[in-house]
């Protein structure tokens, strides 16, 4: 689940306290510590705010019992520093030491291009029940108001992408992350496999994909819909690409979930061909870096450093 804000704009951070609060409430077990979720996240934030008021970017990942938060900005960078400030007047220099008291495994590390990711591990448990709580209107919905013609309409593309993401997101609000997080993926899987067809179908190609045809399948699947995917290297253990161009443009920096289209395209080809694969987005446009960087482990092998893998198995028997 992902969340753009502007550290510069008090409301929308207040907004997203609350809409990630709420979200933990919705989905948390008896007895989890939702008002310690609700602190460790705003003082995530508040960092964000005080180093790099800006751009910024909320990833979460459920699917391990307990949620990881990522904050993700384009500031200068800071020390990780968890302890008290010396003078005990000073105003501020206490957030980070709060949230490692309140959540696990606080982290924070120097993105390759600029900027800074902070994690924790909140303190909450996933309950299994469904919640049939309503979700407020979205005030930062798709359709975004500058895709909007002068007549005040939406294009085609704008419509579909609108509808794809607000799909995926209402999947999770309703049923949570796993439930999310299987569909996306099942439409990847289909998707991908179809465009796999018609690239064997096009080159008469029998037999499993070589990691160099798998590689120049993704380029030219990714260019067809306006990607800029290149190679940086590819054989038998991986394949690593750059991509300088999103599909979906601007707006997926408002819309980081729908990486999670690319991860399982990408992960069900090589699954396919390879007996397995694990897919790392290493680094993602979508959360403020120059270039995507994407990295597939082909047979399985799940060797993500930051953010989690997507791990996908190969064909039955």
């Amino acid at each position: 689940m992902d969340f753009y804000f502007d550290a510069t704009d008090p409301t929308a951070v207040t907004d997203l306290r609350g809409k990630l609060s709420a979200f933990f409430a919705r989905h948390a077990a008896p007895g989890s510590d939702i008002p310690g979720a609700e602190l460790a996240v705003g003082e995530l934030l508040a960092n964000a705010v005080r180093h790099a008021p800006g751009p910024a970017w909320v990833h979460v990942d459920w699917t391990e019992p307990r949620p990881r938060v990522e904050v993700h900005d384009l500031g200068p960078g800071f020390r990780l520093q968890v302890a008290l400030p010396e003078d005990p007047l000073a105003l501020g220099g206490r957030g980070l030491f709060i949230v490692s008291h309140v959540a696990d495994d606080l982290a924070a590390a120097a993105k390759r291009a600029g900027g800074s990711r902070v994690s924790a591990v909140m303190p909450v448990e996933r309950r299994v029940e469904r919640s049939h709580d309503p979700q407020p209107k979205r005030r930062d919905a798709l359709p975004a108001p500058e895709e909007a013609h002068p007549d005040g309409t939406f294009g085609r593309e704008s419509f579909l992408r609108a509808l794809v993401v607000q799909l995926a997101e209402t999947v999770e609000a309703q049923d949570g992350p796993d439930a999310a997080q299987a569909a996306v993926a099942q439409v990847g899987a289909d998707v991908g496999g179809r465009m796999e067809e018609e690239y064997r179908n096009a080159r008469e190609i029998v037999g499993k994909l070589s990691p160099e045809q798998i590689a120049d399948l993704y380029v030219r699947l990714k260019a067809a819909i306006g990607g800029d995917f290149y190679v940086i290297e590819a054989d038998e253990e991986k394949i690593v690409l750059g991509n300088r161009a999103c599909p979906f443009g601007d707006v997926v920096k408002r819309a980081p979930g729908l990486c999670r289209m690319t991860s399982s395209v990408f992960g069900g080809i090589a699954a396919r061909n390879a007996g397995g694969a694990s897919v790392v987005l290493e680094e993602r446009i979508a959360v403020g870096d120059p270039e995507c960087r994407v990295v597939v482990w082909l047979g399985g092998e799940k060797r993500g450093r930051w953010e989690a893998a997507h791990d996908y198995a190969g064909p039955a028997g």
